[in-house]
């Protein structure tokens, strides 16, 4: 339900739409689920590099895997994005849910991994081949043993999520009632895990 606006949040310059949607009550381990069902159920997400003299630079990706909380990413090795790595290993992945606005944010430091990195076939799909190409030469297919395949494994150290707890009919009613009435629309929990967390949810899954 939508909550009025406070004089203690204007005067500790507060923003009411995070600060009374924070959720700190629920158990880590309840928090990761609910994560991992929202990351898990969406096909692809922004990929973001820092590229030197130009800054943050996003694309769309579908992640090959999960592994708790770190992804791991099919590239061409060709690709720019790789030059950003070589210059800032910062990587941000970003997940959003049109359909019910769930959004996730994943900070976290990304590795390049060769070829020869057995995970590429484990992780290997057909249709990858298609953003690839098959030079006809035997060695470029498009398939895991093709040298360009390379891996991009990004390690979280810090996540923020927010998952809605409104049904869609829901989501619009409060907000509308918030506009109307002056108060501020709660439509969902948001969430920090921080690297401790992280790091404690990544050694359950190992």
């Amino acid at each position: 339900m939508p909550e009025p606006l406070t004089k203690d949040e204007i005067n500790s310059q507060t923003d009411p739409s995070v600060s009374k949607q924070w959720d700190e009550s629920t158990p880590k381990e309840e928090q990761f689920k609910e994560l991992y069902k929202i990351t898990d159920g969406l096909k692809s997400c922004l990929l973001t590099t820092i590229r030197p003299n130009v800054g943050p630079v996003s694309r769309s990706m579908a992640a090959a895997k999960r592994v708790g909380p770190d992804f791991l990413f099919l590239a061409n090795s060709h690709s720019k994005k790789f030059g950003d790595l070589e210059h800032d290993k910062t990587a941000q992945i970003t997940f959003q849910d049109s359909s019910n606005q769930n959004w996730v944010s994943i900070t976290g430091e990304a590795a390049t991994i060769a070829n020869d990195d057995p995970r590429i076939k484990q992780v290997y799909s057909k249709g990858v081949n298609a953003w690839f190409g098959d030079l006809g030469d035997g060695v470029h297919t498009g398939m895991p043993e093709d040298p360009r395949m390379t891996l991009i494994e990004v390690k979280a150290n810090y996540i923020c999520y927010w998952k809605t707890t409104s049904s869609s009919v829901g989501f619009i009613k409060e907000v509308a009632q918030a506009s109307f009435t002056g108060e501020v629309a709660t439509t969902g929990v948001n969430r920090q895990l921080f690297d401790k967390d992280i790091q404690q949810a990544r050694e359950s899954t190992s």
